[in-house]
Order: structure tokens, then sequence, then C-alpha cells
């Protein structure tokens, strides 16, 4: 797990795999732990969700090429898409912007 803290709000824990997505999301390498100063903190709130647009428009193209029999089977995977696992990180960047604070990451050792 990895927990984002900042002055501004609220922490946010992730799972690995996901929070190092949004992490290179936002234009850093991924390297836990770090930060984003706070001057550089709306830039990579935009970087973020630009990214997440574009993964958004991919999902949407290949849903639509995706066989009409694919689409209406019985059995249909429920998978929670990488835009609502990053709402809660994007509110705490948006907090941060408003409020010129950094934001920070680290391993979580809480949760194991």
């Amino acid at each position: 797990m990895i927990r984002f803290t900042s002055p501004a709000g609220a922490s946010v824990s992730m799972f690995d795999k996901d929070a190092t997505a949004l992490i290179r999301m936002m234009g850093h390498s991924g390297t836990i732990p770090s930060a984003i100063r706070t001057e550089d903190v709306a830039d990579a709130l935009q970087k973020l969700e630009d990214a997440l647009k574009t993964e958004e428009e991919k999902q949407q193209t290949a849903q639509q090429e995706k066989p009409l029999a694919q689409k209406d089977g019985a059995e249909k995977a429920v998978s929670v898409s990488v835009n609502v696992r990053a709402f809660p990180l994007i509110e705490l960047l948006k907090a941060a912007a408003a409020k010129q604070k950094n934001v920070m990451w680290e391993q979580d050792h809480a949760f194991f």
C-alpha cells in the first residue's frame, strides 16, 4: 500500500500498482517515497487529469470495438476504472494546489 499525504487534506491509501501508475501519470518517475513540491502540484494535477482523460478515451474505444456477443455475455467482469481509483488522489491534489501545500507519498506499513 502507498499512502499519499498533504497538510492540505486527509491522507489517501491505495495499492502499489495503482499508486505507481498514477504517480507516473503525474509526470513523476514512480519513486517511493517521494513528493511533489508546492509549486509543482498544479502541473502534476493537470498531467494526471490529461492522462486519465486519454485512458478513458482508450477504454471507450476498446469497449466499442468489442463484438456484441462479448458485450452481452452472461459473465461480465466488473472492474473499477482508473478514473474512479484516482478520484481521492485528485481531490487531495486539488486541495494541495488551492492551499499551496506539497504532496508526499510513502509505503503505508499500517496495512501489512
